[in-house]
């Protein structure tokens, strides 16, 4: 396939069959954190665990996500996009089958770094497809098509996770992990072609992949649409690592209520990434970015009131809660696009920096918030809203970036 390409010139059965691929290869992370969340009582009892040492498990599959995304992408660059994601993917089913095998948390622990390192294949390598196959508003949509699969992640993870766990048991999680890997490696060998003709694709060593992630760091405009990202990220995970507390212990939802409150919330985040797609038509990507980034951080101000007040109760969170999450649908999309457009060759060097980027950042931040609960919504929506506030200020250096760089060509 040539570069780029309009997504209009492509018929709509290969549209979707790409987009359905690379979300579900990015839908990983999503289904292998949140299907077996439930099940942690259960692991430490049947492995004869300490719950620190099953949250490890969790700690250490995060982390190799990050230090996957650093291996595959520069690969991808040297060796092509599919022989490397078809090995990921692999490792990942392989991984996912050990997983449900393990007779100790030890090796439990060990299975998910696998598992993690695999995983973050389709991550990264996906991003760099992307940037092979399209540009500008293009890739946006394309992006934004992607949440559609993503986003449904979260919502159905709990819930599968929940209905294995009751009738079949935790280790039956891995068993549909391996199944999901081993059929995605399928589909990328069936139904996902080359994007990196041999002409194309990158020579250089360590040294040359670290002198191009140098000029990466040097690049205002990329570092700072991708660490707008990031600061979503990161109101993204504040979100996440808190709203258990703040709405089922301090407002006394049920958890079966909350439940929904949190797919209502990822819902909103798909719907929105759909409306992106039609916006995309008429408007270029930064533009929407700009808009999309002022309701994040007025709907973070908003939280951040109603949370030291207790005005508007429950409603007052939850309504500006829904527009921060569902701007992200707007946010991550063509972000990602103006980020990888400054990336002119090794588009998986970018990839990987770009997502150990967001990863470190938005990770960071929610560790930090638990540190710094108080028992109240507050800290999480002053996170919210220092976040929205810090990427409003990204994105207009990152838009004024571009904009001297395009006039100096």
């Amino acid at each position: 396939m040539t570069h780029p390409v309009s997504v209009d010139s492509m018929s709509p059965a290969r549209f979707r069959r790409l987009t359905l691929v690379l979300g579900a290869l990015s839908a990983f992370a999503p289904l292998s954190i949140d299907m077996y969340l439930p099940a942690f009582p259960r692991i430490v009892e049947d492995l004869h665990a300490t719950p620190g040492a099953v949250q490890a498990s969790l700690a250490v599959f995060l982390a190799g996500l990050a230090v996957g995304q650093l291996i595959y992408g520069p690969l991808s660059d040297r060796y092509g996009r599919r022989g490397p994601l078809i090995a990921g993917v692999l490792l990942y089913a392989v991984a996912s089958a050990l997983a449900a095998l393990v007779t100790s948390v030890e090796q439990l622990i060990a299975v998910r770094l696998l598992q993690a390192m695999g995983g973050s294949a389709g991550m990264v390598i996906g991003r760099a497809m992307i940037r092979d196959l399209f540009d500008g508003r293009d890739a946006a949509r394309v992006f934004s098509s992607l949440m559609l699969v993503v986003g449904l992640a979260p919502i159905l993870a709990p819930i599968l996770g929940g209905q294995l766990l009751v009738v079949a048991g935790w280790r039956a999680m891995f068993w549909v992990l391996t199944v999901i890997g081993l059929t995605a490696a399928l589909a990328v060998w069936l139904g996902l072609e080359e994007s990196l003709p041999a002409e194309r694709r990158s020579g250089a060593g360590v040294g040359g992949m670290l002198r191009a992630w140098g000029a990466l760091l040097r690049d205002r405009a990329f570092v700072a649409f991708t660490l707008s990202g990031g600061c979503v990220m990161a109101g993204l995970f504040a979100y996440i690592t808190n709203s258990p507390m703040v709405l089922i212990e301090q407002h006394g939802v049920s958890p079966q209520l909350y439940g929904l409150i949190f797919g209502g919330n990822a819902l909103g985040m798909v719907i929105l990434s759909q409306v992106n797609v039609r916006l995309l038509r008429r408007f270029c990507e930064t533009r929407i970015l700009r808009v999309a980034v002022l309701a994040y951080a007025a709907g973070g101000a908003v939280l951040l009131a109603a949370a030291v007040t207790g005005a508007g109760g429950l409603a007052g969170l939850l309504a500006p809660l829904f527009v921060c999450i569902a701007s992200i649908g707007c946010i991550m999309a063509n972000g990602a696009a103006s980020a990888m457009a400054r990336a002119h060759s090794n588009a998986g060097g970018a990839a990987a920096l770009m997502g150990v980027l967001q990863f470190v950042l938005g990770a960071g931040t929610g560790a930090a918030v638990g540190a710094l609960d108080n028992g109240t919504a507050v800290p999480m929506a002053a996170v919210i809203a220092a976040m929205g506030l810090v990427t409003v200020a990204l994105v207009r250096v990152a838009v004024a970036s571009a904009a001297v760089t395009s006039a100096a060509r």
